[in-house]
């Protein structure tokens, strides 16, 4: 028993090579919708007999189905194929102080199910085990599915988990989440397996596979939203460090912003106090731009940025440029460490600014920095934390459920 289990795993069997050809055509299918055989056989280089053989072999197993026929063209018409959308299902989440917003999606990637529960306050009315089962619970049910049904789940939240302790560091403005037995109690309240990350770099995860960073290997993605921080994406993987600290770019010292010790117990750092969201109000305000309209800080930095890009003349251009450098300041540092090949500007502070704030930043960055990376607006501007947590968990799950060797 134990030789035939090493043979089957061996590459170059006909049972692995069948299942990476399987996993071939599964991936064509999530990329390019319904194919037929022969198109299938074409874009894989296997030849006719084969390409039916593995498409009969996905029907048995469930992961393919036949949907419709060719029409249009000389000759009969083709069975078409497409990947069984409910082969699995994942799911997403995606913390701030204000809300979990939850979604399920299934394994072609649609989301099948969203809910929003708020949060407000600085005092969890419920807890966070409660918190997070019942966001969960509202996008199941919005899918008609159950619990059981889901195959992962990724969470995005500010700061991140200390591999050591477990306890949630650098984002002291989540209330709740910082109980030493947290992971352990969601992990008994949830029937799958849950993976943690930052929500910034769910934010690149969402750029690199679905937006403006596709095909690049080496970006910095520069997130500015209700804090200001970053992503590494190094030989086209996350850099997380050792602690998962990498990418607390707000708490970065730059010139123009006094010296902060202790800026994890303070929760403030000098890139933010430079450039973060909560700096856009005052700085309006200095600049004699009325009215400057009331509500959460992040919401209202996105206003106004969006406001002086539309404008783009007098104080409203002088807002951009001040921002622009103070952004520009902190990307320098950077840039100049990692020499990357792309930066992304993410998050509604930034996006907001569109081609205006890009192309101040741009110039100013290479006034700054002997680095030359090019700078584009992130593509993902809708929920890009939870899309990046849904995207994380559903590759782990199609490699699970798409390989056919087991």
């Amino acid at each position: 028993m134990a030789g035939t289990a090493g043979t089957a795993g061996t590459p170059g069997t006909p049972r692995v090579l069948r299942a990476m050809n399987d996993r071939a055509a599964l991936d064509l299918l999530l990329e390019h919708g319904p194919l037929s055989r022969t198109r299938i056989g074409k874009l894989t280089g296997l030849s006719k007999p084969t390409a039916s053989q593995l498409l009969a072999r996905l029907e048995a197993a469930g992961l393919v189905l036949a949907t419709g026929t060719t029409e249009g063209r000389p000759g009969p018409n083709a069975q078409l194929y497409e990947v069984n959308a409910t082969a699995a299902y994942a799911a997403g989440l995606d913390v701030t102080p204000e809300r979990v917003l939850a979604a399920v999606a299934d394994i072609t990637g649609r989301t099948v199910g969203e809910y929003e529960l708020p949060t407000p306050g600085k005092r969890p009315a419920r807890p966070v085990v409660q918190q997070v089962t019942d966001a969960l619970d509202g996008a199941v049910k919005a899918a008609g599915l159950a619990r059981a049904d889901l195959r992962r789940l990724v969470i995005g939240t500010p700061g991140a988990f200390d591999p050591g302790t477990g306890r949630l560091r650098y984002a002291s403005h989540l209330p709740g989440w910082h109980s030493p037995a947290l992971l352990d109690e969601l992990a008994a309240a949830l029937p799958m397996p849950v993976e943690y990350e930052n929500d910034v770099n769910l934010a690149a995860i969402a750029e690199q596979r679905l937006g403006a960073a596709r095909g690049h290997d080496d970006f910095v993605l520069l997130w500015n939203e209700g804090g200001l921080g970053a992503a590494l994406v190094l030989g086209g993987r996350l850099h997380r460090g050792w602690t998962g600290g990498a990418g607390e770019v707000g708490f970065l010292p730059v010139p123009g912003t006094p010296l902060v010790r202790q800026v994890s117990r303070a929760g403030s750092g000098g890139y933010q106090e430079l450039a973060g969201s909560q700096v856009i109000p005052r700085l309006a305000r200095e600049l004699g731009i009325s009215p400057v309209p009331e509500g959460p800080y992040a919401e209202v930095a996105a206003a106004l940025v969006a406001q002086a890009a539309d404008i783009n003349a007098g104080p409203h251009r002088r807002l951009l440029e001040t921002y622009a450098t103070g952004l520009a300041t902190g990307l320098a540092s950077l840039v100049s460490v990692l020499d990357p090949e792309l930066v992304v500007l993410s998050g509604a502070s930034l996006t907001a600014g569109g081609e205006p704030l890009r192309g101040l930043v741009q110039a100013e960055l290479e006034e700054l920095a002997a680095a030359r990376p090019r700078l584009l607006v992130g593509d993902v501007r809708e929920h890009p934390v939870l899309r990046g947590a849904l995207e994380s968990a559903l590759a782990t799950t199609r490699d699970e459920v798409f390989d056919t060797s087991r």
